[in-house]
């Protein structure tokens, strides 16, 4: 069985059936080019996802925020949330006598929900957004063992991540304005990886196994805009941990021209809790000493997948996948479990050159926020709210060039 064309078309194809998943994923972590049988290989992928996340019957839980239950505001009660996003991935691979590296760029990381000011739930969120830059490299080398070979791999990567979170303060009333505060933060930190691989070309085999280091944004900043509430503006910092992951893929030929492909990660969520960000000066950043917070309480992620692809001609292959994303929220937040399903199609006019469109549609899974305890404090105690089976549609297109 020729393997080119299995790799890179099953590579786009779980990428937009990953590109939901919880936390604060986007792209993740993607090192397939690295398999390619090409000497030399250039990627680029781009993926669009449109989820329809939708809040309905919300409450104003808190009287004294200024909108909604004390009636200076009011609001909608049901709001969009989510915004569509891009995901980008571009990467080049070269190999030599066993030993194969790659350099890529990526976004793992990133999250936009933008209910706007116009609902109940103003004082909790008018707008976040969250983006990342990944910059890796990564090596592998390999030797004959049995019937196939075994690859060891190993690299790392620097990250960058920034964002912000607008919302309704308004700890006075007579402060004239709309009372918005806006929360800017930027961070950066490095990664590493390192893994295992096994290959059958013959029966285009391969199951691999490779983990993905936390990533230490130790020396996070940015300031607290308040200028709207008290006409202050604040220096602050925080530190948070970005997650490790584990990951086992595996692919095999169960027939001429059939393929069969499964994937199971882990993402280790839980480590984003309660993120405090303290004004500059202060000696120790803590929940007692902190002047705000991102309150995430997340469990950890577990995604996994399943499918089938078959090459039709020489040029033209197609494959169909089944994804299931555990949610991370543990009743604060909507990230609940997400089940998509993809498709797949690949045309390789030469065998130099091969374009890829992928597409997915899922549902993700309805459920309620509110407010949540937590090391002994109360957090999401400024609105409860409740969210169907919304949609989530995205489409993946790629090219790839080897020689």
């Amino acid at each position: 069985m020729d393997k080119r064309w299995t790799g890179a078309l099953l590579a786009s194809l779980l990428t937009a059936s990953a590109a939901q998943a919880g936390g604060l994923e986007r792209g993740g972590y993607n090192i397939d080019l690295l398999f390619d049988p090409g000497t030399y290989a250039a990627e680029a992928t781009t993926t669009y996802v449109s989820p329809q996340r939708e809040y309905k019957n919300a409450v104003d839980t808190n009287p004294a925020n200024g909108l909604g239950a004390n009636g200076l505001g009011g609001g909608s009660t049901s709001v969009k949330d989510t915004e569509g996003y891009w995901v980008p991935r571009v990467g080049i691979k070269a190999g030599w006598e066993g030993l194969d590296c790659m350099v890529d760029y990526s976004q793992p990381w990133g999250v936009h929900t933008k209910p706007g000011a116009g609902w109940v739930g103003a004082n909790d969120n008018i707008e976040t957004k969250v983006t990342s830059d990944n910059y890796a490299a990564t090596c592998s080398y390999k030797w004959a063992l049995g019937p196939g070979q075994i690859r060891l791999i190993g690299g790392g990567f620097y990250q960058e991540v920034e964002g912000f979170k607008e919302r309704l303060v308004a700890p006075d009333f007579a402060v004239p304005g709309t009372g918005v505060g806006r929360l800017d933060l930027k961070g950066d930190g490095w990664g590493w990886r390192a893994g295992v691989a096994y290959e059958i070309p013959e029966y285009a085999m391969r199951a691999s196994l490779v983990y993905n280091s936390e990533v230490n944004l130790d020396d996070i900043t940015g300031t607290l805009d308040l200028s709207q509430v008290n006409g202050r503006t604040f220096d602050v910092y925080g530190a948070q941990k970005m997650p490790d992951s584990l990951e086992l893929k595996v692919q095999t030929g169960i027939a001429p021209d059939w393929l069969a492909f499964g994937s199971v990660k882990w993402t280790d969520w839980s480590q984003l809790q309660t993120i405090p960000f303290c004004v500059v000066g202060t000696p120790s950043c803590s929940p007692a000493t902190q002047i705000t917070s991102l309150d995430l309480l997340y469990r950890d992620g577990w995604t996994v997948s399943g499918g089938i692809g078959h090459k039709f001609t020489d040029q033209w292959s197609g494959a169909l996948s089944l994804t299931w994303d555990r949610g991370t929220s543990t009743g604060l937040l909507s990230q609940t479990d997400t089940w998509t399903l993809g498709a797949g199609v690949s045309y390789t006019p030469t065998e130099h050159v091969e374009f890829r469109l992928a597409g997915v549609v899922g549902v993700l899974t309805s459920g309620s926020s509110g407010a949540k305890e937590y090391n002994g404090r109360v957090y999401g105690n400024d609105v409860k709210y409740d969210f169907g089976n919304d949609f989530v549609g995205a489409i993946s297109t790629s090219v790839k060039v080897r020689f």
